[in-house]
């Protein structure tokens, strides 16, 4: 079976797909971390020295195991020569 198959036959399931889309905003912004960095063609260490924090601070927050502070975010984004905004988007109710 292909992962793409697979994963069409995992989302069939609700519960599996009200999981799946409450990580897809998470991932979606630790793309938008990596695009910034690379945008800005700076590495983790330079971000890191930038930041005056440690590497493998950049690093665990660029894998989403960290729990990061707007402050801590805005510091990233500064770094990496970028503005963040919040926008609010109404969430799409789940039916179960």
């Amino acid at each position: 079976m292909s992962l793409q198959r697979f994963k069409q036959r995992a989302l069939a399931n609700p519960d599996v797909k009200a999981e799946y889309d409450l990580l897809e905003g998470e991932f979606a912004f630790i793309d938008q971390l990596l695009s910034m960095r690379a945008e800005a063609g700076l590495t983790q260490a330079q971000v890191a020295e930038k930041m005056q924090t440690q590497k493998s601070n950049i690093s665990r927050l660029e894998r989403g195991n960290a729990n990061p502070s707007w402050s801590t975010l805005l510091k990233y984004a500064h770094a990496c020569g970028f503005e963040l905004t919040i926008k609010p988007v109404k969430a799409q109710s789940h039916n179960h």
